[in-house]
């Protein structure tokens, strides 16, 4: 499994021109999963999701949790996380997960960190048309692949 972490200040999911999910101060997740993943994999990024000491504290420094800073998770599936783009211009997805194994990894990434959390992690629709729109604080952004654990 593949997630980009963004710390954000504010957050959406709009779908058919309705707003589906909001946050205010957080982490925006992108998450694609790949064939052969597991739920060790998912388990190892929802920690790290809660653990990663990405917020400032008192002096400026990342050197807080989300679960330290009080924050909101919104988390939304991306398969393009996955894509090769070795040959040619057009990416390729062959190696993204289809839906049988991708779904209840993302269900489970998402429950997970809201377990850790202490609260609700917000959702896109799998799948669906989104548009994500967010403000990126810092800018913060961290990509963590489970394959690269070891």
């Amino acid at each position: 499994m593949r997630i980009v972490i963004q710390r954000v200040t504010e957050a959406s999911v709009t779908i058919n021109g309705q707003l589906h999910s909001t946050i205010g101060h957080g982490l925006m997740v992108l998450v694609g999963v790949r064939e052969g993943d597991t739920i060790d994999d998912m388990r190892w990024l929802a920690q790290k999701t809660v653990n990663l000491r990405i917020f400032d504290d008192e002096q400026g420094v990342m050197n807080r949790s989300i679960i330290d800073a009080g924050g909101e998770v919104l988390a939304v599936s991306q398969f393009t996380l996955n894509a090769s783009t070795k040959k040619g211009n057009r990416p390729s997805y062959i190696h993204a997960a289809g839906h049988d194994l991708a779904v209840p990894l993302y269900e489970a990434y998402c429950d997970e960190v809201a377990r850790l959390l202490g609260k609700p992690t917000l959702k896109g629709v799998f799948g669906a048309e989104m548009q994500v729109a967010l403000v990126n604080d810092g800018p913060v952004t961290i990509i963590i692949d489970s394959r690269l654990k070891e």
